[in-house]
């Protein structure tokens, strides 16, 4: 009796005659399409042996053997009690393909036109990168400020100079300590926002036309400061799950006078990936000598543990270590911070000569916040609550994509463990920005995938946030609207 299989919809009966191989290879070669182009991530779990059996109608020593031939090919790897997943090989980074030249960042015209479009109806807000602020803290924040509204109009006028408010400096050690970056406040500047941190530790690090060095995809807003400050820019290829390439890395540090690095191992803006520890560390050793700046804005929306940051595993105080409360409080706020080490007086010079001083206001209610015992509460709240969103969103999404026969199995979307970003990949021929401005017609608003790249490589990819999301009929109405958008695009033909 022979066993039908029902590949991407398409019933196949294997011939009679050497039927078992040629049933493990049919589920052998579907599977490794998918690792080609990258549906399956490097380090991403595979379906169990249950769920491929099921999907694909075939029975479960058919997905075992096909499963135990790609491990022995070394395409896949077998996990302690969580199955297979992907092997970090299997990556068309990793061998011999070229990374290209460095390049002046072009993306300023294309960011402001983006980020320009109002939404009127905004039905899914999935397109900025700002936290959910609907939490019990954040009203006890906005009436801490208005009390040092009050009392700061019966005291004279003044700067607040570099490096900040004494008490906001105190209490954002004890929050770098639980981020896993023990300092002094003396080792501590505090900016407007990361933003100004990453944009001071360049200026301080990089002169005109330097090389610097980023992961691809990278956030759009880091780009466009490299743009602002004339640097070239070299992009390493990097997994939505396990992080940038090293070995391209290595490839890259070899061929080109590197200048400085910038990087956002943890929760990463775009896609969430999370870099390991190993990899933390192989990156610092091969990276030796140069300044690194390390973002860090969503390493406090661990689900669980994460790895240490750069920072504290740096050896040679090179790692220039940028935060804020933008993702963790509300990025109103306009708080970062930056631990710069060696460079802290070039940095606080400039942070001098950018400022002349801090917002007194901001700074004196959120250290009086800070100091409640209030955030700390909320960090815990958030965190789960972004966990629990993190597993409904996907569910309900990839359930709406795979109802779309043209998507179902092509298409790939990132199951963070930390933030509230995720990455969907769909098929190359695929047109993220077509798929962004007619979700926008329908008060869907995303990110397409062309903003954080230099080029046109993620032209088939979308960012979308999780953080306002909510169980809702409007949530689930939305997700198969949006869906049905997507698929509408997904055709070659379309």
């Amino acid at each position: 009796m022979n066993e039908e299989l029902n590949i991407d919809g398409k019933s196949i009966a294997p011939r009679a005659n050497n039927q078992l191989k040629k049933k493990y290879q049919y589920v052998y070669q579907w599977i490794e399409e998918r690792i080609d182009k990258q549906s399956f991530q490097p380090g991403e779990r595979l379906p169990s042996i249950r769920e491929l059996s099921q999907q694909l109608s075939v029975s479960k020593n058919t997905v075992i053997r096909a499963y135990q031939q790609l491990e022995a090919n070394q395409k896949i790897s077998a996990s302690a009690r969580s199955g297979y997943r992907v092997s970090h090989n299997n990556t068309p980074h990793s061998g011999s393909k070229p990374i290209p030249e460095p390049g002046f960042v072009d993306l300023m015209a294309l960011s402001k036109t983006i980020m320009g479009l109002p939404v009127s109806r905004e039905i899914l807000p999935m397109g900025s990168a700002h936290p959910d602020t609907d939490f019990p803290a954040i009203n006890s924040l906005y009436a801490e400020i208005g009390r040092h509204s009050r009392y700061q109009s019966h005291i004279p006028s003044h700067y607040q100079l570099p490096p900040g408010n004494d008490k906001l400096l105190q209490q954002l050690v004890g929050i770098n300590r639980e981020l896993g970056v023990t300092i002094s406040k003396q080792s501590l500047l505090v900016t407007h926002g990361a933003q100004q941190a990453i944009s001071l530790s360049l200026q301080a690090i990089t002169n005109d036309g330097d090389i610097v060095l980023v992961e691809s995809a990278s956030y759009f807003g880091n780009l466009m400061l490299l743009e602002s400050l004339n640097l070239k820019v070299i992009e390493i290829p990097a997994s939505p799950v396990s992080g940038i390439h090293l070995d391209a890395l290595e490839q890259a540090l070899q061929r080109w006078p590197v200048k400085a690095i910038l990087i956002n191992p943890s929760f990463n803006n775009p896609t969430g990936y999370v870099m390991s520890t190993a990899d933390r560390l192989r990156f610092l050793a091969m990276t030796r000598g140069i300044p690194i700046i390390e973002d860090d804005v969503f390493g406090g929306l661990a689900y669980q543990q994460r790895p240490l940051p750069l920072k504290t595993l740096d050896q040679e105080d090179r790692v220039i270590y940028c935060n804020s409360l933008s993702k963790t409080l509300d990025s109103r706020l306009r708080i970062g911070w930056v631990v710069a080490g060696k460079y802290q007086s070039v940095i606080e010079k400039r942070l001098l000569t950018d400022n002349m001083g801090s917002p007194n206001l901001i700074h004196s209610a959120v250290a009086q916040f800070l100091e409640s015992g209030k955030y700390r509460q909320h960090l815990g709240k958030i965190r789960r609550s972004y966990a629990k969103k993190q597993k409904l969103f996907h569910k309900l999404f990839t359930q709406a994509l795979d109802h779309h026969p043209q998507l179902k199995g092509h298409y790939h979307l990132t199951q963070p463990s930390g933030g509230f970003l995720c990455w969907l990949t769909l098929p190359e021929h695929t047109d993220g920005q077509a798929i962004y401005q007619q979700a926008l017609e329908h008060g869907i608003s995303v990110l397409p995938g062309s903003m954080f790249s230099t080029n046109q490589r993620y032209a088939h990819c979308l960012r979308l946030s999780f953080a306002n999301y909510r169980d809702s009929k409007d949530w689930q109405r939305g997700l198969t609207q949006f869906a049905a958008i997507i698929a509408s695009h997904a055709s070659p033909s379309s």
